[in-house]
This record gives structure tokens, C-alpha cells and sequence, in this order.
């Protein structure tokens, strides 16, 4: 089967073709790295000649809410319009779970819109909402820091490996998934706060981890899976355990 993906160069995208080809698939990545402005229509289609499912990885490059609003609605447009003219019968796009509970975290809004413009313009739209990676909370410590204070918003999360999120959407692609809208989550819930205060512990690092309510919804656990996900990986300790210091 050919695959092409979206966003295939970043952390999800790599691993998504390594799922692809390890599954017997072959790959169209599609990428600034291999010349595809995916905020571009143009030759895009041609791009997509032969492929017989599209994967979308893509990342906003912010996180405010009106430029990654504009930035997935236009990408979705842009490959759900291409793989029609190109007759790719399945597309398969990345969510987060809970996005649709959270319209106050600008972030999860833009989500949304993606998952509308998926559904509007794609053939055959599938769509994974994934529980946040394993790797999050070492993201937000980075990203959260002033000095030795980390500022946090409330959220309970279930936190999952990138490599099960790649295998599901690969799945989702040919078919060995079959239903159009599926969850994906770790083995365990868990408290943002926490898992933040354990990766310092483990990097060496003394801060103050402090949090706020940014959403309600977040604070009240609109990012955990519903009874019907998929769970898979292992679970945050284990996983924190095999990484480096």
C-alpha cells in the first residue's frame, strides 16, 4: 500500500514512516524538507498520484490559537482537496483527545477546527485522538520556565508512547483499525504537575512546579480516554526510567 504522510519529518511523522515501512507499506513523505509547502495547493495533488491513504502529522508552528487555527484549517483544505482530485480514497489525521470539552485552551480550539476542516474537505476521514505523549511533560518544563519556577496549567492526562500513536495511525491508514474515529491512551492516568516534578527529578534539576486553571474542563479530566480507547505503551515510570538523565 502507498502511504503518503504529512508532517513526516517531525517527531510523530518520522515515526509514523517507520510504522508505515515496517508494516510493508510504501511512503510519500510530504514535507518542506522535500520541498511540499503544505500551506500551498499547487502540485500537491500530483504529489498524491498513486497513494491510496494520506496521513496528517502536521505541526502548527505556534501555539497561539488564531495561527495554528490557520495554519491546520489550511493544511487540511489544501491535502483533503488534493487527495480527492487525486483519488486517494482514506485520510487519517492526528487530534487529542478531549478537544472538543476544551474551547477555553486556545491551543485544543485549533484542534478542533482541524478535525472540521478533515471532516469537510477529506476523503473518507478518520481521525486519532491521542492522549498527550510521553514525552509532554519534559516539553512543558522546558517551555513553562522562568528560573527555577514552572507554571503549569491543571491537567490530567494518560500520557502515551509516540510509537503507538505512529502504529494506530498507520492502522487507521490500511484498514487494520477500522473504525473512523478511535482513542488512544497510556495504561495510566496521571497529574501533569507530578509527571513534570519527576522528570526534573530524574534530569537533576531543582524547581518549584506551580499550576493554574487554564481550562476546567482540562482541570477536570476532559483529557482522559473514554471506555472505548485504545490503551497501549507503557506507563510514565517506566517509560521515564529508560531515558537518559
Amino acid at each position: 500500500m502507498r502511504i503518503a504522510i504529512a508532517g513526516s519529518t517531525g517527531l510523530v511523522g518520522r515515526n509514523v514512516v517507520a510504522a508505515a515501512k515496517a508494516a510493508g507499506h510504501d511512503i510519500v513523505e510530504l514535507a518542506r524538507e522535500s520541498g511540499v509547502d503544505l500551506t500551498v495547493p499547487d502540485g500537491l495533488a500530483e504529489r498524491l498520484a498513486g497513494a491510496e491513504a494520506v496521513i496528517d502529522v502536521t505541526q502548527s508552528p505556534s501555539l497561539d490559537e488564531s495561527v495554528a487555527t490557520e495554519f491546520f484549517t489550511t493544511v487540511a483544505r489544501n491535502l483533503g482537496e488534493a487527495a480527492t482530485a487525486a483519488g486517494v480514497p482514506r485520510a487519517v489525521a492526528l487530534s487529542i483527545i478531549g478537544v472538543d470539552q476544551m474551547l477555553d485552551y486556545g491551543y485544543y480550539a485549533a484542534k478542533l477546527a482541524q478535525e472540521q476542516a478533515v471532516a469537510a474537505h477529506a476523503p473518507d476521514p478518520h481521525i486519532l485522538r491521542a492522549a498527550q505523549f510521553l514525552n509532554f511533560p519534559g516539553q512543558m518544563l522546558d517551555w513553562n520556565r522562568q528560573g527555577d519556577v514552572v507554571t503549569l496549567p491543571e491537567m490530567k492526562t494518560q500520557p502515551v508512547a509516540v510509537e503507538e500513536i505512529a502504529r494506530l495511525l498507520v492502522a487507521l491508514a490500511d484498514g487494520t483499525e477500522p473504525r473512523p474515529r478511535v482513542e488512544l491512551a497510556g495504561p495510566k492516568p496521571e497529574d501533569l504537575a507530578d509527571l513534570v516534578r519527576q522528570v526534573a527529578v530524574h534530569r537533576g534539576e531543582a524547581v518549584t512546579v506551580e499550576t493554574a486553571v487554564e481550562s476546567v474542563a482540562m482541570a477536570n479530566g476532559a483529557c482522559l480516554p473514554g471506555p472505548d480507547a485504545v490503551i497501549a505503551g507503557p506507563d510514565f515510570a517506566t517509560w521515564l526510567a529508560a531515558q537518559s538523565g
